[in-house]
């Protein structure tokens, strides 16, 4: 048995009864939870050897610790099986990293929302769906994984109260969920997300991105255009959140095909190099004038270059480091889209098995 600190509340012993509480403290996403009994919190924390009174990291706006026992409550809220925590622990690793944090769900007047990648074994032994309807219900790993870290920020802060705790202007529906996901490796014609940034194809690990809000969709890569169709999506994203490609296996193809892109870079430098718009047009957008405009006046590169930039030089919309791709998808067609979120970090997940 493992030696719990948390407080214990009483209440009537119904599910209704639990939810009904959770609910009205604003301790719940407005789903129904699995109410956090201490044997069930124990049983979740089977699924790491890790002290649950380590800190993984704090939480914002408030900062609060979270604990391992803190997130395997949540998890336990969320819907997760004990063999998911050390995935959630993972992810929870990663968004406390200060450069994730500059986008702290509860802080923003946005409405932005994390996104997970799975690689690795692991998507296999936790059934973690990179196939068919990927991005839809059906799934318990995808549905629970993500939401637990949902209810672990929103808790941590004291409870999510749209208009006082919780200012996003229109909210975020992918924060139910955080968008959780595993790349379809085997079908991937290229190298997968977690070895481009270190890991070995043997490894278990997730990736972090954050300013999920905005998405742009095609079906195939063209013969003829598909050049003009693809600058298009890029022209209608928001300069200030970078693109991440998300591919179906199909697609993915499609593109070696048609743009002989055999390398996942090669992709990644056309797209950094046709992502243009005029300078006028680029330092007009809002978010752009709130959080690059700063930095180029005080003389951070590349925005100072692009600020000296003639009004009508085409300019590049993005860094070339913050454009990623992804395989993911079941080949029922070549729908693809383009999620616009920065990418935080990478994470190994047997460390806390």
């Amino acid at each position: 048995m493992k030696t719990l600190s948390s407080n214990i509340i009483e209440v009537e012993d119904s599910l209704e009864a639990a939810n009904d509480w959770f609910c009205r403290e604003k301790l719940s996403d407005g789903l129904p939870i699995v109410p956090p009994t201490a044997e069930r919190v124990e049983r979740m924390l089977d699924g790491t050897r890790r002290d649950p009174q380590e800190v993984i990291g704090s939480i914002p706006p408030k900062w609060a610790p979270a604990t391992v026992e803190k997130i395997a409550i949540n998890a336990v809220m969320a819907g997760c099986l004990p063999e998911y925590l050390p995935v959630v622990i993972a992810a929870v690793e990663a968004m406390c990293e200060p450069r994730f944090n500059l986008y702290g769900v509860q802080a923003t007047t946005g409405y932005v929302g994390p996104a997970l990648l799975v690689n690795g074994p692991i998507r296999k032994q936790l059934d973690i769906n990179c196939d068919a309807g990927v991005f839809g219900p059906g799934y318990r790993a995808n549905a629970t994984i993500g939401r637990a870290y949902g209810l672990l920020s929103q808790n941590l802060q004291g409870g999510s109260l749209p208009g006082l705790t919780y200012m996003g202007s229109q909210g975020n529906n992918y924060s139910y969920n955080n968008v959780t996901f595993a790349e379809n490796e085997e079908r991937s014609p290229w190298e997968p997300f977690h070895v481009q940034h270190g890991f070995a194809p043997t490894d278990s690990a997730v990736s972090v991105f954050t300013g999920c809000r905005a998405t742009a969709y095609t079906l195939g890569v063209r013969e003829t255009y598909w050049r003009e169709h693809v600058r298009n999506l890029l022209r209608g994203m928001d300069p200030h959140t970078p693109p991440t490609l998300l591919l179906d296996p199909i697609t993915a193809r499609q593109f070696i095909d048609r743009g002989g892109f055999t390398k996942k870079d090669a992709l990644i430098d056309w797209i950094y190099e046709n992502a243009r718009m005029p300078a006028k047009e680029y330092w007009d957008y809002q978010l752009i004038q709130n959080y690059i405009y700063p930095r180029a006046t005080f003389g951070e590169e590349p925005w100072a270059t692009k600020l000296r930039a003639a009004p009508d030089e085409m300019i590049t919309m993005y860094r070339r480091e913050d454009i990623h791709v992804v395989v993911v998808g079941g080949e029922t067609n070549p729908y693809w889209r383009m999620m616009g979120c920065t990418y935080g970090k990478t994470v190994p997940v047997d460390d806390w098995r």
